[in-house]
């Protein structure tokens, strides 16, 4: 694998086209799928077998990030899939590598330190 496919799901419309604009801007990133809740996120696993990594934001309607993490982490074909929390409230840092999160970024997320997570992630799945 040389680039990787990654799922962003952030209701906000404005982070989500941030978010995809900076992954695109990535060498170590294939494709970017969006959505919009975690309802949205599991389907778009469902149909994109080729998912390498999830950009998860906290606070969404219809379903949060902790009910997606629930979803996630109990179907095995999913489970192992590299989960980074994106989220403005750092209270929920703990909860999240509770259930399994690969890693954080504090909200407002600076460029610098998602391309520093993302080319972890890649160096971490060709080992």
């Amino acid at each position: 694998m040389s680039k990787i496919n990654v799922l962003s799901v952030d209701d906000d419309f404005i982070n989500l086209k941030l978010i995809s604009s900076i992954l695109k801007r990535n060498g170590n990133v294939d494709t970017v799928v969006e959505a919009s809740n975690g309802l949205e996120a599991l389907e778009k696993l469902k149909s994109n077998k080729d998912i390498n990594l999830i950009l998860l934001d906290m606070i969404m309607p219809v379903m949060d990030g902790s009910k997606f993490l629930d979803n996630l982490y109990s179907d095995n074909k999913w489970k192992n899939i590299p989960v980074i929390v994106l989220t403005t409230d750092e209270s929920k840092k703990h909860e999240v590598f509770e259930k399994g999160v690969y890693d954080f970024i504090l909200k407002p997320v600076r460029e610098s330190v998602l391309n520093e997570k993302i080319n972890k992630v890649v160096e971490t799945l060709l080992n």
